[in-house]
C-alpha cells in the first residue's frame, strides 16, 4: 500500500472522528434542563401563588361578611326587642342597620369578584399542570434518546480513536508529521486525484506530476502542496 493511500486513510479516520466529535457536543449541549419547561414551571408556580393570594382575600372577605352580618343581627335584635323606648336611638340604630346593610352588600359584591377570579385561576393553574406534564413527558423521551445517542457517539469515538492509532503507527512518522501540518494548514492533508485534477485546489495536475503520483512516489500538488492520492 503507497504512503498516500495510508494517509488518505488516516485522513478518512480523522473526518470520521471530527463528525462523531461534532454530534456529541451537539448532543451534549441538549443534555439537561429544557428552557420550555423550566418556563411552564415558573409561570405555573407564579398563577400558583396569584391562587394563593386569591384564596387568602375570599376568605378575610367572607370573614368580614360574617362579622358584619353579626352586627345587623344584633343591632336588629336590639332594634325590634323593645328595650330601646328614646325615638332618638331607634333612628340611630335603623340608620346603623342600614350603614351595616351596604357594608355587606358591597361585600358580598367584592366577594363574587374574587370567587370568580378564584375560579377561573384554579383552571388556569389546571391547563398549566396539564401542559407541564406533557412538556416533561416529551424532555425525558428526549433526554433518554440524547443519552442513548451519547453513549453511542462515546463508544463510536473510542473505537475510531484506536482505528486511528493502529493506521498512524504503519506510517512513517515524518510522513504523519507531514500530514499534521498540511492538516493544520489546509483543512485536509491528502487530496484526491480526479481525470487529472487535484480535488483539492481543483487545478490541473502536469503529466510529470500524474506520472510520478502513479509511480507510488509521495507527491505534493504544486498548485496547493496537499499530498496527492490516486485511487
Amino acid at each position: 500500500m503507497s504512503v498516500a493511500k495510508q494517509l488518505y486513510e488516516l485522513q478518512e479516520v480523522d473526518l470520521e472522528l471530527e463528525s462523531h466529535e461534532q454530534a456529541l457536543g451537539q448532543v451534549v449541549a441538549q443534555l439537561g434542563e429544557s428552557r420550555a419547561v423550566l418556563s411552564a414551571r415558573s409561570r405555573l408556580a407564579s398563577e400558583n401563588q396569584r391562587l394563593e393570594e386569591l384564596g387568602h382575600k375570599q376568605h378575610s372577605l367572607e370573614w368580614e361578611i360574617g362579622d358584619v352580618t353579626t352586627k345587623v343581627a344584633g343591632a336588629e335584635e336590639e332594634l325590634y326587642s323593645g328595650r330601646t323606648k328614646n325615638p332618638k336611638e331607634l333612628a340611630n340604630l335603623q340608620h346603623e342597620i342600614e350603614v351595616l346593610k351596604a357594608k355587606r352588600s358591597e361585600l358580598e359584591d367584592r366577594a363574587i369578584e374574587v370567587m370568580e377570579q378564584v375560579e377561573a385561576a384554579t383552571a388556569g393553574v389546571g391547563t398549566m399542570e396539564r401542559e407541564l406534564e406533557t412538556l416533561e413527558a416529551a424532555w425525558r423521551a428526549e433526554q433518554e434518546s440524547l443519552t442513548a445517542d451519547k453513549e453511542r457517539l462515546e463508544a463510536e469515538l473510542v473505537r475510531l480513536k484506536q482505528k486511528r492509532e493502529m493506521v498512524s503507527s504503519q506510517v512513517d512518522s515524518e510522513m504523519v508529521d507531514l500530514y499534521g501540518e498540511l492538516k493544520k494548514q489546509k483543512g485536509t492533508a491528502v487530496a484526491r486525484v480526479e481525470q487529472g485534477v487535484c480535488r483539492g485546489c481543483r487545478l490541473s495536475l502536469s503529466n510529470a506530476e500524474l506520472q510520478r503520483a502513479r509511480g507510488g512516489s509521495l507527491m505534493q500538488c504544486s498548485s496547493c502542496g496537499r499530498i496527492l492520492f490516486l485511487a
